[in-house]
């Protein structure tokens, strides 16, 4: 093997090599475009970085995102400067997931019992499907959605793997492969049918993680970026998004039972018997072998979950500090003193982080090249009402196919330009900060590209035992992108001015109190 073949092996690792040459395309392209035309360039440059999103699955986008990032910065599309500005002015949203992130993985036996039981003790399919859609909901409003569906995966993953080394012919404790179904004969059909449910529920769960998801603050990073901009604590952030939110939980609920009640879109397999049996015998073994420890950690546990949602509700201090409390007493109270342990917490969130500051590089291009102006201009030209509806539905475009942290950021940066410039007034900033957050974080369940939890579920080793592909992972979750989409565009045009008013004139809500200064440095 020659240098240069051992070189391109080892570039992008794994990833098919016509990833690879596209990659080095862009590269070699992307200088001599930006020496012809700067503004085409940085077009190019953010369509290749949509690009890498997508991908994300033939290589995490961080590394193919990041030299295209540092390519920029070199040839002169934005400067080492205005991309520290952008990290510094969203500093709060980097804490945020380097530190809710790994305070809720020490919270994670908690939430493991909690849906054991949950999957135990409903019989209904409908009723346990809506119980994981409003766990998955409420858990993510509060706390991070990357989190809550690896919590779920866990829970899948345990009960897939308890059944396949019963059904293979072991007992609960065997190490056997469950990736390999060469042992399984009689029971197959059974297993099928324990696979579509579990597909169902995670489903669910992960729309759920959505739903949840846009109604608060710390619910999505793009959230809290949309909540630094406008001013807004937890309360209020939660308040002016009721309008669109509300109308929209109802909606996938309702999505949520007919799509059970009459097995549409691969929705309604139902838990069978014999896994169930099998199941229980397991959870009651467990039950079993918990010491008096174990069960003051479960409290323990519960007292801080407690003390994180009083903390984010009063804003009693900045998110990411909150989520540091957490692993803070967490770890104190339930015994976990050593370093590796604590280090595998961040596991989860770092390479996320990383790739944030990645987009604040490719927003820094967009703000120095001037991106957005045409389109904002169009946007900007039209009434104040179909402002909010053209908003809405650009976002919602862009986040089905690209990350809604990203797509969410840009907008925002945008509309903040647009007051600061008088181009809109606070008031209809406020209105459109809500439609952009709507649009990012609802239309974007359509694909696995657009939120992050998806992609992690999609990505994570649970998901090829349970046949859980790319394509039928869109093909389920479409009924609720349909409902969730629309009805948050209705919403948005029909609710959200009339009951913001309402709520302004009644002092639920503060007068606008927009931080005047740039949040970006230009």
């Amino acid at each position: 093997m020659t240098y240069i073949q051992a070189f391109m092996n080892n570039f992008l690792g794994k990833s098919p090599n016509w990833y690879k040459v596209t990659i080095v395309a862009f590269l070699l392209v992307n200088p001599i475009i930006f020496w012809i035309n700067p503004f085409l360039a940085g077009w190019l440059l953010v369509v290749e970085f949509i690009f890498t999103l997508a991908m994300a699955l033939k290589c995490y986008p961080l590394q193919p995102g990041g030299m295209l990032a540092i390519e920029a910065i070199t040839i002169g599309m934005t400067s080492p400067e205005h991309v520290k500005a952008e990290i510094l002015a969203n500093f709060e949203v980097i804490l945020l997931l380097m530190f809710m992130v790994a305070g809720i993985y020490f919270m994670k036996q908690l939430l493991l019992y909690v849906f054991t039981k949950l999957l135990l003790k409903i019989h209904s399919k409908i009723v346990l499907s809506i119980s994981f859609c409003l766990s998955a909901a409420f858990l993510s409003a509060f706390l991070d959605a990357l989190t809550v569906i690896a919590v779920i995966i866990s829970v899948g993953m345990g009960f897939y793997g308890v059944y396949h080394k019963v059904a293979s012919g072991g007992s609960f404790e065997d190490s056997t492969d469950i990736s390999n179904d060469d042992k399984i004969t009689q029971n197959m059909k059974t297993l099928e049918e324990f696979r579509a449910f579990l597909r169902s529920l995670l489903m669910h769960a992960a729309i759920g993680t959505a739903l949840g998801g846009v109604m608060t603050l710390v619910g999505e990073p793009q959230n809290l970026i949309i909540a630094e901009q406008a001013g807004w604590g937890f309360k209020e952030f939660f308040l002016r998004m009721l309008p669109v939110t509300l109308p929209v939980l109802v909606g996938g609920l309702l999505t949520c039972i007919i799509v059970e009640k009459f097995r549409l879109f691969g929705y309604g397999a139902k838990l069978p018997r014999e896994v169930w049996s099998v199941l229980a015998k397991f959870d009651h073994s467990q039950e079993m072998k918990m010491t008096t420890q174990d069960r003051v950690k479960l409290l323990v546990q519960v007292f801080v979950g407690v003390w994180l949602i009083i903390g984010l509700a009063f804003h009693l201090a900045a998110v990411g500090l909150i989520g540091l409390s957490v692993i803070i007493l967490t770890t104190a109270y339930c015994g976990i003193t050593n370093e590796h342990e604590l280090g595998r917490a961040f596991q989860e969130s770092l390479p996320f982080t990383a790739l944030l500051v990645v987009f604040f590089s490719v927003v820094a291009v967009i703000i120095d090249q001037h991106l957005f102006a045409p389109i904002i201009a169009y946007v900007l030209d039209a009434s104040e009402s179909v402002q909010l509806m053209l908003f809405y539905i650009f976002n919602g475009v862009l986040s089905a196919i690209s990350d809604n942290v990203f797509v969410a950021t840009v907008y925002i940066n945008e509309a903040k330009s647009a007051l600061l410039n008088n181009a809109i007034s606070a008031q209809q900033f406020e209105l459109l900060a809500v439609a952009i957050n709507t649009g990012t974080n609802l239309p974007s369940v359509a694909t696995p590209n657009g939120q992050a939890a998806f992609l992690f579920l999609l990505t994570s080793s649970l998901a090829p035992l349970i046949r859980l592909s790319y394509g039928r992972m869109v093909y389920m979750a479409l009924p609720y992108t349909i409902v969730l989409s629309l009805v948050g565009l209705a919403a948005v045009e029909c609710f959200l001015p009339g009951v913001t008013q309402w709520l302004s004139e009644t002092g639920m809500i503060s007068a606008p109190h927009i931080p005047l200064t740039p949040a970006i440095a230009h």
